[in-house]
């Protein structure tokens, strides 16, 4: 028992020293969108147009390469200053997979499989997108939680003060690095406690069937909670005993939901939106990687 509490220990520290640096650059960041954008100005880079935006959004991974460790309290920053909410939806999908950095460590983890990294992008692109064309022909509220869209009326009141810009930044920084941390804490934790006490053989014996073999990886990629930076040389490991689709799957479905982002998305978000938006993605990403020709 021992032993494996020393497991746990150091899944727990190698999974927080992974996220760590990723989670403070996404809420500097953040702080940065705090101190220095308006809301006016998030309106006016926003396209009117949903068609063209929800796309744009997709692609914005390329312009702004925030991992999903860092990628929640950004989007959070930008729905508070007025980007509507699917658009942003999307841009918490996509963004952690069409990043420069991801794909390039697709494609060194992959080298007998060069088109890996494009059918990722290609694949979280159709998703995120999909997924934000849903919310937008069916959500009627905010799915931001009261205690959320009251935040950002206390900070801009705290903004006025006589505070200079780099003194707020960093002040907009500590409070949502804490805000996030709890959650980032618990969901390392009780990942690491699956990790070492669900044996990955058990998941391995359920993938021998096209579904069941994806299941099993969206599953690990759910579990595991890799950053999207280095889980192409987990899934790459797994390329003897998975068909390639599956792996995709599991590259595409780690960086868009998994356990760790999930109590992080709670923080911002309502319990039944976060539930609808995990559903949504996992339909998604099963259907097109088992029946798209990537």
């Amino acid at each position: 028992m021992l032993d494996r509490l020393l497991e746990v220990k150091t899944f727990f520290l190698s999974l927080l020293l992974e996220t760590i640096p990723f989670v403070l650059m996404g809420v500097f960041f953040s702080a940065l969108l705090q101190t220095f954008v308006t809301p006016e100005q998030v309106k006016r880079w926003t396209p009117k147009s949903a068609l063209i935006a929800i796309p744009f959004a997709g692609v914005l991974g390329c312009l702004f390469p925030v991992c999903e460790c860092g990628i929640v309290p950004v989007v959070r920053r930008l729905l508070q200053k007025g980007m509507p909410v699917p658009v942003g939806i999307v841009f918490l999908l996509a963004g952690p997979v069409v990043n420069p950095v991801v794909l390039a460590s697709t494609y060194v983890a992959f080298p007998r499989l060069p088109e890996m990294a494009v059918n990722r992008a290609v694949l979280a692109f159709l998703v995120a997108v999909t997924v934000g064309i849903i919310l937008w022909l069916t959500m009627r509220k905010s799915p931001l939680k009261h205690g959320v869209d009251r935040e950002l009326r206390h900070e801009e009141e705290h903004a006025r003060q006589n505070q200079g810009k780099l003194s707020a930044t960093f002040s907009h920084a500590v409070d949502e690095f804490f805000d996030m941390g709890k959650y980032l804490l618990f969901g390392a934790l009780i990942s690491s406690l699956i990790q070492v006490f669900v044996a990955r053989e058990a998941l391995l014996e359920i993938g021998q069937s096209p579904l069941a073999s994806h299941l099993a990886m969206m599953g690990m990629a759910y579990v595991f909670s890799l950053c999207s930076e280095a889980d192409a040389f987990i899934a790459a490991s797994f390329a003897g005993t998975f068909t390639a689709s599956s792996l995709l799957a599991f590259l595409v479905y780690g960086p868009m939901v998994d356990l760790k982002s999930t109590l992080m998305l709670m923080s911002t978000f309502r319990f039944a939106f976060v539930c609808r938006l995990i559903a949504l993605v996992t339909v998604f990403v099963l259907v097109y990687t088992i029946f798209l020709p990537l």
